[in-house]
């Protein structure tokens, strides 16, 4: 009112994201590669939005608009604005996204009431998707100035009768003057007013489309550099991590554990893979990292007892060195991280015993290989003890890094949860309030209460590949599963969707371990055999774990003949199975990896 310009900027991590993103490009694959001057025609760049492939692109990640890109498959610069103006919940609900969709496809025929509206509407396929459109409108038939196109543009947003009353009258004076047909005007200020409604500024939204297109270029073009960036900006939120690793292993690039030889402080970019920094690891910080760094400057670390002598143990103390063993920053030194941390305590005493004759200037006369000899019978070997188990060795992972990276518990239970399961973590918040959803996931924390009326309920947080979401068992079904959430096992949780402002939780009904909805649910199992490496030892030994493991469940054996021949053959309904994960393991241990699949 005062005159006064008003200047909004929207600060976007994103913008870092592209940033980082592009440095890491001129550091390794592209020396002159310049952001801002990309054209706006890649095929490339819009065949992967055409897929929906769209995880850490602007404005373009979530579930809802995946399934929007690939109906629209935006083929113009013009359709990914579109995109971003047309993705909110009034046109939406209003019927207008399938009208834009059916005309971009040809499905429906592109019309304008009047010819003067085909430059105004052209590249929205003859419909008002945006308020400057309608402020053109206004100045094309009814002869409006800037200022009062946007006095109208206004009054059609806020809906307001009587003032939508004069402006009519306005509109159809400009357009009598002009010589419009006043029916078909009327019919055109009525068009306006109803997708004023909907209607969105396009400057924002073509401002959002440069960001959404930049950054499906980078992950198009430098998938590798661009996922790095994408995990350093959100290295502190869990869920996000996780989601991005995911999309990194879908997309085939590696992302491998810290390594105290090959880690920088930050995520390191190598040909098509991506190494963790040491900086993400719990317990390592700052001054850490820059001693590990420092003491690997002239030679890598041969093995634990070389890096405890060599590295400054007054800035990495004990509790550093464990997690670096626990994510497996030392595997590259050929050791198992059971026997490492069981010789911890010595290499430490060592490695300190060590700098301190160094510090003090009074080191042997025989060196430090004397010392290492010395201290006590062989002390600086590995104990010979078995290696943890898979699912210790995962749970230690995440304990130093926060997330499961080498591996995770519902890995080898991938096809029962996409079989049994209805939603993940990642596309809950698309689905309706008070929706019922199976999700399958394990138990990260668990929080019991007691209810007014003495009752015992619980508040768990569930996670699965994706991520992770808070659930709520009320005493019902806590009665009866509260053994299960005390468990680090796969579970198969039913429950109703509740719709927060921020996130979202579940109300539970029903928790079952994933093992015992897998049996409820197989009417099949399938054994993979490959026969150029089957060994009659191999038949005989299946033929004697399916006799342990009578059920219901009808038995197949698929073979696969060199040359790519596949072939199935039905056993007989003597040797039908129970479902059970220990059938699988054992099969596993018998012929492999993934040869057991359930129907």
């Amino acid at each position: 009112k005062i005159g006064l310009v008003k200047f909004d900027f929207l600060g976007l991590k994103n913008l870092t994201v592209i940033d980082n993103a592009v440095k890491l490009i001129r550091a390794g694959k592209n020396p002159d590669f310049d952001i801002t001057k990309l054209g706006d025609d890649d095929e490339a760049t819009y065949q992967l939005l055409q897929s929906g492939n769209t995880t850490g692109v602007f404005q373009l990640e979530s579930s809802g608009m995946k399934d929007l890109l690939v109906k629209l498959k935006p083929s113009c610069f013009e359709d990914i604005i579109a995109v971003c103006a047309l993705y909110r919940p009034g046109p939406l609900g209003s019927g207008m996204v399938d009208d834009f969709i059916d005309r971009k496809h040809g499905r429906k025929a592109v019309t304008y009431e009047l010819s003067e509206l085909q430059p105004i509407l052209k590249d929205t396929y003859g419909v008002i998707v945006y308020q400057e459109q309608v402020m053109q409108i206004a100045r094309t038939l009814g002869g409006y100035s800037l200022g009062g196109a946007d006095l109208l543009r206004r009054a059609m947003g806020k809906k307001d009768a009587g003032e939508m009353a004069k402006q009519k009258e306005h509109f159809l004076a400009g357009a009598r003057e002009k010589n419009t047909d006043l029916k078909k005007a009327e019919a055109i200020f009525d068009l306006m007013a109803k997708f004023a409604e909907y209607g969105f500024n396009k400057s924002h939204s073509a401002a959002y489309a440069l960001l959404a297109y930049q950054t499906a270029y980078l992950k198009t073009h430098y998938p590798v550099e661009f996922m790095a960036a994408l995990l350093t900006e959100d290295m502190e939120n869990t869920d996000k991590v996780i989601k991005n690793i995911t999309d990194c292993r879908d997309m085939g690039i590696d992302v491998l554990p810290p390594d105290i030889n090959a880690s920088e402080r930050s995520f390191k970019v190598l040909e098509n893979s991506i190494r963790f920094g040491l900086g993400a690891v719990k317990n390592v910080g700052a001054s850490a990292v820059e001693a590990i760094l420092e003491a690997r400057e002239t030679a890598p670390f041969k093995d634990l007892f070389d890096f405890c002598e060599l590295v400054d143990l007054r800035r990495v103390n004990k509790r550093v060195v464990e997690s670096l063993i626990k994510c497996g920053a030392f595997d590259s030194t050929g050791a198992k991280r059971a026997r490492m941390m069981a010789a911890l305590e010595a290499a430490m005493e060592l490695g300190q015993k060590i700098q301190k004759e160094k510090d003090s200037a009074q080191v042997s006369l025989f060196g430090t290989d004397e010392i290492m000899k010395g201290n006590g019978n062989g002390r600086h070997t590995l104990p010979d003890i078995p290696e943890w188990g898979e699912k210790e060795l995962l749970t230690f992972e995440k304990e130093a890094i926060g997330f499961y990276i080498t591996g995770h518990p519902l890995d080898r239970h991938e096809a029962d949860v996409k079989r049994l399961g209805t939603a993940d973590t990642s596309t809950l918040a698309e689905k309706p309030d008070r929706s019922e959803v199976r999700i399958c996931g394990i138990v990260a924390s668990l929080s019991e209460k007691i209810t007014k009326k003495g009752d015992r309920m619980a508040f768990a947080l569930l996670e699965d590949r994706l991520g992770s979401v808070e659930i709520m068992v009320f005493p019902d079904v806590f009665a009866k599963a509260s053994e299960f959430l005390k468990t680090d096992e796969p579970l198969l949780v039913t429950g109703t969707v509740d719709a927060g402002e921020e996130s979202c939780k579940i109300k539970v009904t029903e928790i079952i371990p994933l093992c015992a909805a897998n049996e409820q649910n197989t009417r099949k199992v399938s054994f993979t055999l490959r026969a150029g490496s089957l060994e009659r030892s191999q038949m005989e030994s299946l033929r004697e774990i399916i006799s342990r493991y009578r059920g219901n469940c009808g038995a197949y054996l698929n073979i696969i003949i060199p040359e790519k021949v596949r072939t199935t053959i039905k056993l007989p309904e003597s040797y039908s199975v129970r479902a059970s994960e220990d059938l699988t393991l054992e099969v596993e241990r018998l012929l492999g990896y993934n040869a057991t699949t359930f129907e």
